[in-house]
């Protein structure tokens, strides 16, 4: 989990993408991917680690009236199963809660406590208020798992390296732990051996159980952010060129460990972060990216934040306020991760628990992750099994392999653009983001424009910086808007031939009007409201086509009759798997 120290309230001018703003001293990092290294491991198997399928599957209505129930609906088609290379991680495996992933964590002071010797696979150690088994223990102990290596605290570190390289801890940082300036030559070289070791002499790369490691190292957490570092240029011992140098040198040594696995290093800072150097720094994860490297963060539990504008993940927000992601993941896998367990720890006290959590989940989707860290008891996995289990079938999909696509309909505040426009970019309404959509858009047309809406309002939830968020959006029939159109996009469904699918639509029950589902092949029943102020969900059944026919380029248009209606969230299912 990432805190940020502060807020950096400066407009930001840069003039392209990654570093171009570095002093022309400075060195930016090589984009050229490295080449294979030798007893690279395979690509991962074509199944997840935890291949089963949905807990709560959907059921197909039996006529064509739509059927109604009470809140929320997380049903997936039988056929579905979690996408290869994805899943849930943690700390410690735990099958019954589909988490097939643990971690294998070490300090770099454990396994390298000498400085030319051998990784030492029987010392044990500890960082972070925990205790770690022997290197040699851990990687027995069988199962796919996740590496950390906790290299740059005082406590962490060999006390060889600093005896060595003349060098003293900085900081503290908020769990009080001084760090090493890991950018300084001779520190950054003795930890890129002990990662060669470890990934390459030690065959962690070529183990089929190895999943990702966490990288470069540093700081706390092993979360690259920039408190230290700001604490090292404020005294005087760090200059932007010297970072920077070391920056572009960090990726290149690391990239060539891992040859063509360098997706599976995940560097763990973020695009425009709090730090010291301004533009120079806004477009470092980018770099990494670009470059490679898997990507992750820790603030999706703040979900309307800062992960708007995510260059590293490919998401940008457009000048309507809507969110669009295009990113090249390349044939070799990578990462693309974030964490969600800090609802009512980590200093987070989440006012509406179940609220908190599907929307860290909805932004997780919507940056279209393939890996999350989650712990069963904080991450309420138990509380909210049908959700969870929805998010655990959603990972790692794409759009032509997805079980279905959806558009949660909301206007949010993302409050870290509130004082400063992003960089040679247009946003108009800056800083209320529209939607979170995977593959359905909702399209503002006439007669079909959509109207922010009371009825959910919630602010300063699990943060005060995650802003104000208004949930679902409304028609307005008095201003002739008496529809919600919506796009299906054609890499989900193809134009030819018209696709059997199921549309689930949430809406508040209220009035006494009713409101159906109009596509380019004609129109559904309608559900009659009864007005009992729920949030309940209807599901239609109809073939769809992704023709883009109707009004404003349009597939599917949600039509009222006689009273407003306000929507939050409208999902389609395909219910025939792709490519059978």
């Amino acid at each position: 989990m990432l805190t940020p120290p502060g807020r950096r309230g400066l407009a930001v001018a840069i003039a392209s993408l990654v570093l171009a703003a570095c002093s022309p001293a400075s060195v930016a990092p090589s984009l050229t991917p490295p080449g294979p290294i030798p007893g690279a491991a395979p690509v991962p198997a074509s199944v997840a680690d935890d291949p089963s399928g949905p807990r709560y599957p959907a059921s197909v209505p039996r006529s064509a009236r739509p059927v109604v129930r009470t809140g929320d609906d997380w049903t997936m088609p039988a056929w579905a199963r979690p996408a290869p290379f994805s899943g849930f991680f943690s700390e410690d495996a735990s099958p019954k809660s589909h988490v097939p992933v643990r971690s294998v964590d070490v300090t770099w002071r454990q396994i390298a406590p000498s400085k030319d010797g051998p990784l030492d696979l029987t010392a044990t150690g500890k960082a972070e208020g925990m205790r770690f088994p022997s290197l040699g223990d851990q990687l027995a102990a069988g199962g796919p798992y996740w590496l950390r290596l906790f290299a740059s605290g005082v406590d962490w570190a060999p006390t060889w390296v600093a005896k060595t390289c003349g060098v003293t801890g900085i900081g503290p940082d908020y769990e009080g732990e001084k760090h090493l300036p890991i950018w300084n030559d001779c520190v950054w070289s003795a930890l890129r051996d002990t990662w060669r070791k470890l990934l390459v002499d030690q065959r962690i790369l070529a183990d089929p159980d190895f999943r990702f490691a966490y990288v470069p190292g540093g700081f706390t957490w092993v979360e690259f952010d920039y408190d230290i570092i700001s604490t090292a240029v404020a005294r005087h011992l760090l200059t932007e060129e010297a970072y920077l140098t070391w920056y572009a040198r960090m990726l290149d040594d690391l990239a060539g460990i891992a040859g063509n696995q360098v997706g599976q290093l995940v560097f763990t800072g973020e695009d425009y972060p709090w730090g010291p150097f301004g533009a120079a720094e806004d477009l470092l994860a980018t770099a990494a990216v670009r470059h490679g490297f898997g990507i992750r963060t820790g603030i999706t539990e703040e979900f309307n934040f800062h992960l708007s504008e995510t260059p590293a993940y490919g998401s940008q927000v457009q000048p309507n306020g809507h969110l669009t992601l295009t990113r090249d993941t390349g044939a070799q896998p990578r990462v693309f991760a974030s964490e969600n367990e800090c609802y009512t720890d980590c200093g987070y006290h989440a006012k509406d628990l179940k609220y908190a959590v599907v929307h860290s989940n909805l932004k997780a989707l919507q940056l279209q992750l393939n890996w999350l860290y989650v712990v069963p008891s904080d991450s309420y996995l138990a509380r909210y099994p049908d959700h969870w289990d929805w998010v655990r079938l959603s990972l790692g999909q794409t759009a032509a392999t997805a079980p279905d696509a959806w558009v949660a309909l909301r206007t949010a505040q993302d409050t870290s653009w509130s004082d400063r426009p992003i960089p040679g970019r247009t946003w108009r309404n800056r800083p209320w983001v529209r939607n979170l959509e995977r593959w359905l858009v909702q399209v503002d047309t006439p007669g079909a424009v959509a109207h922010r809406t009371k009825v959910d309002r919630h602010s300063g939830d699990p943060t005060k910086e995650n802003g104000t968020a208004y949930e679902g959006l409304a028609t307005k029939r008095a201003a002739g808007d008496g529809s919600l159109a919506f796009r299906v996009d054609p890499a989900f469904l193809s134009a030819e031939p018209p696709h059997p699918v199921l549309v689930k639509v949430t809406y508040r029950d209220a009035g006494r009007g009713s409101f159906r589902l109009r596509h380019a092949d004609g129109s559904t029943p309608s559900v009659r409201l009864t007005n009992t102020r729920k949030w309940r969900t209807a599901t239609f059944a109809l073939d769809l086509r992704a023709v883009h026919s109707m009004p404003g380029g349009t597939d599917l248009w949600l039509d009222t009759s006689r009273t407003d209606l306000v929507v939050r969230f409208v999902r389609v299912l395909r219910l025939e798997q792709p490519g059978r």
